[in-house]
């Protein structure tokens, strides 16, 4: 771990019904390519199996694992801690919920996955590593829900994040801030789907409308656009191929 990385996200991982489905979809929309590093004790079930990394001009930034070996699916963001036993512990206390307890990833470090009080999911991350938190494949992480709640003490405490007031952008988000760093969006979104709250990354694009069509003519569907001051479309919320909410965001 390095001092600099503490609360700032790290790593996603993405959970899907179908692997090769979903590494075809963010191949095409984004431009990512793949590694494949064989495990001999996998962190998600044990035993020897493939892991899919998934690359962006050499950086890797994010996991495809198989759903079939957990109980959830889409995306999931990783924030960097002192000490990830203690904040599981501090997430309970703080009427959250763990979901996976502490586990030890060989050669990465140690995670835990944690449900915040809302119910969205999210981890924790303690790294083994020098290399600085990835920054080539993904922008400002979004929280979601219809009505734009937060919890927000919770996230300041286990994040040291704060809840800014709307400022330069609409009403219904509000940026989330380490320090002076904005690293993500609370906003209420109509299109999340059956109340829920989550926790959605943001994908980089070269070319917005490209990705948009492409997801449209394809198995992925757009769910909202979302425009600028100047009247042109700067994000999309997508579901991808498996059905995964995303937000795709030119460069």
């Amino acid at each position: 771990m390095t001092k600099e990385k503490v609360g700032r996200i790290v790593w996603h991982d993405l959970f899907t019904p179908d692997v090769e489905t979903s590494r075809s979809f963010y191949e095409s929309v984004a431009g990512w390519s793949y590694i494949v590093e064989h495990a001999t004790d996998f962190a998600w079930g044990g035993g020897h199996r493939d892991f899919v990394l998934a690359t962006l001009d050499e950086e890797a930034g994010a996991g495809i694992v198989s759903q079939n070996l957990v109980l959830f699916e889409g995306w999931i963001p990783y924030v960097e801690v002192e000490d990830v036993d203690q904040a599981a512990k501090l997430a309970v206390k703080l009427e959250g919920s763990v979901v996976k307890p502490p586990f030890e990833v060989p050669g990465v470090g140690r995670n835990c996955l944690l449900r915040d009080p809302l119910g969205a999911f999210f981890g924790v991350s303690v790294s083994r590593h020098e290399y600085p938190a990835p920054a080539r494949q993904f922008t400002h992480e979004l929280y979601l829900s219809r009505s734009g709640v937060f919890p927000d003490n919770f996230y300041h405490q286990m994040c040291g994040w704060n809840l800014s007031p709307a400022r330069n952008v609409p009403s219904s988000q509000r940026p989330i801030s380490l320090k002076d760093e904005v690293l993500a969006i609370c906003a209420a979104e109509p299109a999340v789907p059956n109340n829920n709250v989550a926790w959605v990354p943001s994908v980089r694009v070269d070319f917005l409308e490209n990705a948009l069509s492409k997801i449209n003519s394809g198995p992925g569907s757009v769910l909202a656009r979302h425009q600028n001051n100047k009247n042109t479309f700067e994000n999309g919320l997508v579901c991808d191929a498996t059905g995964a909410l995303c937000c795709v965001v030119q460069n």
